[in-house]
């Protein structure tokens, strides 16, 4: 887990700010931003023939620390690259600032003064230029490394961080994006840390108790969580064939948050917590099924989008659900042909048990509607490798049964830079799931994996305006840089302030 670091915005700072490290950008073609200049006249000079010898180019993502410049009492300058002046847009300023968080983590200041948040972006107001920058330096602060008996490498040692703004009229608004990137940021790290955590200790009872241990700390929230003979009772059937191979019983975990003018129906969010997946009999490949600690991402999501809506104190309801279980082979394990009854009443055939999610969710997703008679219904899951193929790790896939929904889902993800892509939801695709048996078989063959996924799940939303965000691209990263993502925290949270008209 990652400590914390204070970020507070200011007025009226400039060259003469002493400080452990000011940070500045620079253009191509030798031009310095605004702050840069006002450096350059205070060192007389010496900025800009840094520059001109070629010690930086300006290139989006190029770094320079120069230790001391003269008449200048800051003890370092940080130099940014911010590519070519009249091409800044949005998606470069966040390379920016990420280059920039990245640098100033190896450095030794503990306290910074970043002037890029100043810096001119089209159509950029100053709220998010600075709740960009907050989210950019927690992002690059990020470490997980709670099961080290060593910690490696050197810790961060910045503590604090001001970002400069030019008038104070735009304080107010400043002071806004603080608190929100800061809850967002929260979130995204709580989302990580749960989805990092090794499947030995993050099973389905644990989610439960950390879901409890939310609650405790945000009083607008309430938890409850129902086991097994519950589920069974109600006929969630689809949802407990999943967990019946494993040792660790299945929870289904149900928050609620109600606002100051939360009331009527909730916005619902159905997260996919499967907290480890060996695909049960139709059992994985050994190679690298150690990454399928992250098939409760969707899970993990939904913790972090309700911490960072209670932290905001959204006027909205808002509910979610999130079936939890460990998908194992075993002597009581699911097989390929078994039929199973879903809590809807529609029956299904199991064709392939490693098509697990869309079983835990429908459940899970007629619970809500039936409890609660939300007005939106959003589902998170990694749900396919088809979608990965699709999209690749850039872009989510969305398919919903309401465009009006999918459309402000797509523009929250733009303006959060967690983007997602529409894919179709056809008629054509629902016959791939007939089965000869059964209402319906869980697969529908390897064409359009990701879209007879999305298909089966419409079976389960026909009442509802619902989407469903398929994450399996974007939750977590594989290789050396191993690790968990915290997409699409940042997609749903600006969806919610945009339901509750906080931003843009």
């Amino acid at each position: 887990m990652t400590s914390s670091i204070r970020i507070a915005a200011k007025s009226g700072l400039g060259a003469g700010t002493r400080s452990g490290c000011l940070v500045v950008g620079v253009f191509e073609n030798d031009k310095l931003t605004h702050a840069a200049t006002e450096l350059d006249r205070a060192s007389r000079g010496q900025l800009r023939a840094i520059v001109r010898r070629g010690d930086i180019e300006g290139r989006i993502g190029q770094t320079l620390l120069l230790q001391a410049l003269d008449n200048v009492p800051a003890q370092r300058v940080l130099v940014v690259g911010c590519g070519v002046a009249r091409e800044l847009t949005d998606a470069r300023y966040r390379r920016v600032l990420a280059a920039a968080a990245a640098r100033l983590m190896e450095t030794g200041s503990s306290e910074v003064v970043s002037f890029l948040s100043d810096l001119p972006v089209p159509d950029l107001e100053v709220y998010w230029k600075v709740r960009l920058a907050v989210e950019a330096t927690r992002e690059a602060r990020y470490r997980f490394d709670d099961f080290k008996s060593k910690r490696s490498g050197r810790a961060p040692s910045l503590k604090r961080m001001t970002l400069a703004i030019d008038e104070a009229r735009q304080l107010p608004a400043a002071e806004r994006a603080l608190h929100d990137g800061a809850a967002i940021a929260n979130g995204i790290d709580l989302a990580k840390d749960l989805a990092n955590t090794p499947p030995n200790i993050c099973h389905p009872t644990y989610l439960a108790n950390r879901a409890k241990e939310l609650a405790r700390r945000h009083r607008s929230l309430k938890v409850s969580v129902l086991e097994a003979a519950q589920m069974r009772r109600l006929g969630m059937h689809t949802l407990l064939a999943v967990a019946r191979g494993s040792h660790q019983p299945p929870r289904l975990i149900v928050f609620e948050y109600k606002g100051a003018r939360g009331s009527g129906k909730p916005i619902a969010l159905v997260g996919k917590g499967v907290t480890f997946d060996t695909g049960g009999i139709s059992i994985k490949p050994a190679a690298a099924m150690d990454e399928m600690k992250f098939d409760m991402c969707g899970a993990a999501s939904v913790f972090g989008t309700m911490s960072a809506v209670a932290e905001m104190k959204l006027p909205l309801h808002v509910v979610a659900a999130i079936p939890a279980v460990e998908n194992m082979p075993g002597g009581n394990a699911t097989r390929p042909a078994d039929i199973v009854t879903s809590l809807s009443g529609q029956t299904v055939e199991i064709l392939n048990t490693d098509a697990e999610g869309r079983l835990i969710l429908c459940d899970a997703i007629t619970y809500i509607e039936r409890r609660y008679a939300p007005q939106t219904v959003v589902d998170i899951a990694t749900l396919t490798g088809a979608c990965v193929i699709a999209l690749g790790n850039h872009a989510t896939g969305l398919f919903s049964n309401h465009q009006p929904l999918a459309d402000a889902l797509l523009a929250a993800g733009q303006a959060a830079g967690d983007r997602a892509w529409q894919l179709p939801l056809w008629e054509e695709y629902q016959s791939q799931l007939d089965s000869p048996f059964a209402d319906m078989a869980n697969v529908g063959g390897r064409e359009g994996g990701a879209i007879t996924a999305a298909c089966f799940l419409s079976r389960f939303a026909r009442k509802l305006q619902w989407a469903h965000l398929d994450i399996a691209g974007t939750a977590y990263r594989s290789g050396k840089q191993k690790g968990a993502t915290g997409r699409p925290v940042p997609l749903l949270t600006q969806f919610l302030l945009d339901r509750a008209g906080r931003s843009r």
